[in-house]
């Protein structure tokens, strides 16, 4: 399948250097976490679910070229990535697949990433969710894979569920410009697998060089919910 204007749109992206004057017009990517009273996901399988989503909403033949959803990536992708999480239960989780937008299950975890939209606009249908109450409890595993893609979590940044899952799903859309368009059309179809790591100080000092070196590639996040501005939240790096 034809990815070069998806692939080019990620591995070419640099981030507008302000926002809208009025807050109502910032694009944002809507990530709906699938988070039951009685079956509560687990941390790295949801997180994986809404990485794997994301990037698989990017690369959608819809997003390319002449597709029904490529104009709205076009104008996200020259402004700021941004991405806001909420949760959903029930009949809101069913509702919420009637919006465009992309479906992962990872063991049972499922994410929904959207169409980019203006937050003053969002379908009614995902702006009713709520944005809290979006942590779970888990632990990230540290060992690394025995190759593709990985999104390493930086050390002794905590950050909640909602929060990770945006910088996570930022890094995965990186991450498919440390790979050739022939790759990227294997991974695509193979449902961009990936997996999420937690970094010890150690590795994530490695994986700083590898970033400096080119190798691999950071989301430095712009501070206005839970970290400091610049603060290195994942990076991702292919293991081959």
């Amino acid at each position: 399948m034809a990815l070069s204007k998806n692939l080019s749109r990620l591995s070419g992206y640099r981030p507008a250097a302000s926002d809208p004057d009025d807050p109502a017009l910032v694009l944002a990517m809507p990530l709906v976490l699938r988070i039951e009273k009685t079956q509560v996901p687990d941390r790295q399988s949801l997180l994986t679910a809404a990485a794997r989503a994301t990037v698989l909403a990017c690369l959608d033949p819809r997003a390319d070229t002449g597709g029904e959803w490529a104009s709205a990536f076009d104008v996200w992708c020259d402004g700021r990535i941004r991405k806001i999480a909420r949760r959903a239960r029930g009949a809101a989780w069913q509702t919420a697949q009637e919006v465009p937008g992309v479906t992962v299950d990872v063991g049972g975890a499922q994410a929904r990433a959207f169409v980019p939209a203006p937050v003053g606009a969002v379908d009614r249908r995902i702006a009713k969710l709520q944005i809290e109450g979006t942590d779970v409890p888990g632990d990230l595993e540290r060992q690394p894979p025995e190759g593709g893609m990985c999104l390493w979590v930086a050390p002794d940044l905590p950050m909640t569920v909602g929060k990770l899952a945006a910088q996570v799903s930022h890094a995965s859309m990186l991450g498919a410009g440390l790979l050739t368009v022939q790759e990227v059309a294997g991974w695509y179809d193979a449902g961009c697998p990936l997996v999420i790591r937690q970094a010890d100080p150690a590795r994530w000092h490695d994986l700083l060089a590898a970033e400096a070196a080119g190798t691999a590639v950071a989301v430095r996040d712009a501070g206005y919910t839970e970290v400091a501005p610049g603060s290195c939240t994942v990076i991702a790096a292919v293991c081959r």
